[in-house]
């Protein structure tokens, strides 16, 4: 039973966005349609979604007056990230490709490469909770996930400028409630950020420039 607490709480969320070269995304995506099959549903994620929606506008999380910054979760905030974590698919197929795609990301962070950590907390469960279900529904692919050829990079990297460019008062809302995730829920009250919400733009702008695909992987460790 230690051990397992242990474990808990050593763990630690990761998201990277990465560039692929484009023909190594053709490969691996064409690899992966022969090789999988439809996975079971087994959870209600549009009644989530939904109801995700409706408290989008309120805070999940509260700071005592006495002590600026130290956030506690809400009960909406667990519920939330168990949504989050549940729209990951971790069937073998899908760990499969993910670790495919591993293998071609860049090795250095910079221009192609970013990569987000937070012991106890998910990157990009926070970022989610910091733009709303709209907003993070125009992002790339699924809560995070996603892998693109060069072609679907232009197309999607306008909406998902119009997500993470944000400025003055909404930009600081957003770092707020990335602070708010990562203290409550996670053990991280020091989270760029900043980076979280720009470095994966980033990347894309750089895929797209340089005729690349990109990847995105959410990940526990």
């Amino acid at each position: 039973m230690e051990e397992q607490k242990e474990a808990e709480l050593s763990v630690t969320g990761v998201w990277i966005v990465g560039a692929v070269p484009d023909e190594e995304v053709r490969n691996l995506l064409s690899a992966s349609v022969q090789n999988s099959s439809p996975a079971a549903v087994d959870r209600d994620e549009l009644g989530e979604l939904a109801w995700w929606r409706r408290k989008a506008q309120a805070s999940m999380f509260t700071t005592p007056t006495s002590s600026p910054g130290d956030w506690s979760a809400d009960e909406d905030a667990l519920r939330l990230s168990t949504f989050f974590d549940a729209c990951h698919d971790d069937s073998d197929s899908v760990e499969t490709l993910r670790e495919a795609v591993m293998d071609q990301f860049p090795t250095d962070i910079g221009e192609s490469l970013f990569v987000a950590t937070a012991r106890k907390a998910s990157p990009f469960s926070a970022l989610a909770y910091a733009l709303g279900p709209d907003a993070t529904l125009q992002l790339p692919g699924w809560f995070g996930d996603f892998l693109l050829d060069a072609e679907q990079v232009r197309t999607q990297l306008p909406a998902a400028e119009e997500t993470l460019t944000l400025i003055g008062a909404t930009r600081r809302d957003a770092i707020e409630r990335i602070h708010a995730w990562m203290t409550g829920l996670g053990d991280d009250p020091a989270h760029d950020a900043d980076e979280l919400l720009d470095g994966p733009l980033r990347v894309l702008r750089h895929a797209a420039r340089t005729g690349q695909g990109a990847a995105g992987q959410v990940r526990w460790y």
